[in-house]
């Protein structure tokens, strides 16, 4: 059993104690898993005795943002506040990192890092580590890890407490795995309990006996981090709706996180619930290509069938298609079994012919032993009051009925008691991780029964892997599979970019992005979704996303497969060079196609006399704003489709503020647009709680003054007011 502690001071120094050494190889879960607590005493050890040496391994690393400017201080300060809480403890060693103080006896390595937070810091850009998810137990036990630090959730039931890890259960149990192979000594394993945090069953849930120190302090606990929605707008809700269309009804669905996976469930929610304005909406955004791919490999109707989630991360998304009662198809831990759910020869409740079906293809045995009939009882095929005495099954109502089906009497008797019988033990998602919204964490917590029950946690290399001994059972679960990830840019020969940029800084990371693209193309009916904006601003300047070639590439052009912009879809695989190019150039930006053809022309990889169909020549976001305004008018595509964290007059001034973010980008510009503001940027009445909103309702200094006018004019300008 653990030892407990219901203070900090004292579980740290414990843990000191029992490591024995001076040296700390420590891993701790990436996201919501860490003892923030924890991890912050020992870096502060190790921060006053150069003698400690503490070297941690994690990633994802979560920080509240740092607002730069002094508009974005003033707008995001009391945001920040009310939504993590006064009591959210930041990292330290993420302070120590971005002001390059972190001790000299202290080391972070990360896989993964909180996107774009990193980009400058060189000591994180340093010792990052480039590795596949499902790789990263590997390294871990290979770097010989001697203390792992979880934050735990804990549920009191009629055989008492028990432990989830919630959250993270996918590097951790596969680390102790490999460790535990490798012959090599147990690490210590260290446990905070935070009672807000989801209780979640599956492989995280966990005995006491797991951990080795377990921490139950009160004062350590706090706010859990939730991620701010985004807003979504038109050219976002366009690629949502053209991406949405490729998941077909009983398949299997795997997403990332930002507003392009936000635009993409609600786009799916919308088929499933108003499918007659999704299929307008589509309609007026479709190409000749991509109905056809539609047809060939998703669809357009309701979710009848519904689908089942397989995704490393779970998040708001998810939530949103469970509510939906689009996340629906449950799969079951049993091969015959699902492959007779998946050939149709049953459905989740049996009927009168289901046993000769299920005896036919080898579902159910012939001869029923006790074996057989606990996997009956554990699906739910018999009630679990039957027992076996000898060859007699024996029912509650004091039926027997004898144990050799190729009997015709006792096979169609039991027949008749499998009518009704709904299947049991079914999942509707698998996940590794979990991170989202408050109202998310809020709906895991308040999970009961079936809808518990179904959702499971799982390690990542069952998720994000068809290898090892279950390999046949996962294929037969994640039929008709679509993964759906993100990337930052695209090549015009299929190559994607998605988490570094062409001189090493990394933005985020690989993580499971490389393990589901190569899982979609080991399925025979697997499809890999990238998707991304055709367009970026950067630098007061609209640049293309779609390229001719870039510096660094996380997908390689060989695992080209279908890649959705808010123009259309393109499906790359197995295609020549050239007609990828084609493709892609028919969801590129119309402003960046001439140049992107002449190039490839150049190069010798498009026919001098290919003219691009006049169809594509219209790819422009004005087309899309126009295309979906009347959709917009009826109170559908909502700028937060996920909720909103802001309020009221936050989201007037958003708009302004994104505004007047783009109008300050150049600095040849500034001068002549705080002219015009000093001279127009009188306020109004109705403009003054935002103003107060801001603390500009009294400047005082000249800079507040002219922040004051900049911000009224953009008001106007960008009919908030």
């Amino acid at each position: 059993m653990p030892e407990y502690f219901q203070q900090l001071e004292p579980c740290v120094v414990r843990l000191l104690e029992r490591m024995g050494t001076s040296a700390l190889v420590l891993a701790t879960p990436l996201g919501l898993g860490k003892s923030n607590h924890l991890l912050n005493a020992l870096y502060a050890r190790a921060a006053n005795d150069p003698r400690l040496k503490l070297h941690i391994y994690t990633a994802l690393s979560l920080a509240r943002p740092r607002p730069g400017s002094d508009l974005e201080k003033r707008f995001l300060q009391l945001f920040l506040d009310r939504h993590f809480g006064s009591d959210y403890p930041d990292l330290a060693y993420i302070g120590a990192l971005h002001t390059n103080s972190l001790p000299v006896n202290v080391r972070v390595s990360e896989f993964y890092l909180q996107s774009g937070a990193m980009l400058g810091v060189s000591a994180v850009q340093r010792d990052y580590t480039s590795i596949n998810y499902t790789h990263v137990a590997r390294a871990m036990a290979e770097a010989e890890v001697n203390v792992i630090v979880h934050l735990v959730a804990r549920r009191s039931g009629p055989n008492g407490v028990s432990y989830s890890l919630s959250s993270n259960p996918d590097v951790t149990l596969d680390l102790l795995d490999k460790i535990a192979a490798s012959g090599k000594p147990r690490p210590l394993m260290v446990a905070q309990v935070h009672d807000d945090l989801p209780f979640l069953g599956g492989d995280a849930e966990v005995d006491a006996d797991f951990f080795d120190l377990l921490l139950d302090d009160p004062a350590c606990h706090h706010q859990l981090f939730a991620l701010p929605r985004e807003p979504v707008d038109e050219v976002e809700f366009s690629l949502g709706l053209h991406a949405s269309a490729l998941i077909r009804d009983g398949g299997t669905l795997q997403i990332g996180i930002g507003a392009l996976s936000d635009a993409l469930i609600y786009a799916s929610v919308l088929r499933h619930q108003q499918n007659d304005e999704y299929r307008a909406a589509l309609r007026v955004l479709q190409t000749c290509d991509s109905v056809k791919l539609i047809a060939q490999y998703g669809g357009m109707e309701s979710f009848a069938q519904g689908l089942y989630g397989a995704s490393e991360m779970i998040m708001d998304g998810f939530m949103l298609l469970a509510k939906a009662g689009v996340l629906k198809r449950r799969v079951y831990d049993d091969l015959p079994l699902q492959r007779a759910l998946n050939g149709g020869l049953i459905g989740e409740i049996l009927t009168d012919d289901s046993l000769p079906r299920l005896l036919a293809c080898g579902a159910v045995a012939a001869l029923i032993d006790q074996t057989e009939l606990t996997r009956l009882q554990r699906f739910g095929l018999l009630p679990p009051e039957c027992r076996i005495d000898g060859p007699l099954l024996h029912f509650a109502n004091g039926e027997t009925i004898g144990i050799d089906l190729n009997i015709e009497r006792d096979r169609i008797a039991l027949a008749k008691h499998m009518v009704g019988q709904k299947l049991r033990g079914g999942h509707y998602l698998h996940g590794a991780f979990h991170l989202g919204s408050s109202d998310f964490y809020e709906w895991l917590r308040n999970l009961e029964g079936e809808d518990f029950s179904g959702l499971a946690m799982s390690r990542v290399s069952h998720v994000n892997e068809l290898y090892g001994g279950a390999e046949t059972l996962q294929v037969a679960q994640r039929r008709d599979a679509r993964f759906f990830n993100t990337c930052m840019m695209h090549t015009l020969l299929g190559a994607a970019v998605s988490d570094a940029l062409e001189n090493g800084q990394v933005v985020s990371g690989v993580g499971g992005q490389y393990n589901f693209v190569a899982m979609a193309h080991a399925l025979d009916d697997g499809r890999s979704v990238l998707m991304l904006r055709s367009t970026r601003r950067s630098h007061g300047k609209m640049q293309s996303n779609i390229l001719w070639n870039y510096g660094h590439t996380t997908i390689p052009r060989h695992l080209r497969d279908i890649v959705v912009s808010e123009y259309g879809i393109a499906d790359l695989r197995g295609k020549s060079d050239e007609d990828c190019i084609k493709a892609m150039l028919a969801i590129c930006d119309s402003r960046f196609q001439d140049a992107l053809i002449a190039t490839a022309q150049n190069a010798g990889k498009l026919a001098r006399d290919y003219r691009l169909p006049d169809s594509a020549r219209q790819n422009s976001p004005q087309r899309l704003r126009a295309a979906l305004q009347p959709f917009k008018a009826r109170g559908l595509f909502p700028a937060f489709p996920s909720g909103c964290d802001f309020s009221v007059d936050e989201l007037r001034l958003l708009p302004a503020l994104q505004l007047l973010k783009k109008q300050t980008a150049s600095a040849a510009q500034l001068p002549g647009l705080i002219g015009r503001a000093l001279v127009h940027g009188q306020p109004t009445a109705e403009m003054a709680p935002l103003l107060q909103r801001m603390r500009l309702d009294r400047p005082h200094t000249f800079a507040e003054h002219v922040y004051r006018r900049l911000l009224t004019q953009a008001l106007r300008a960008s009919s908030s007011m």
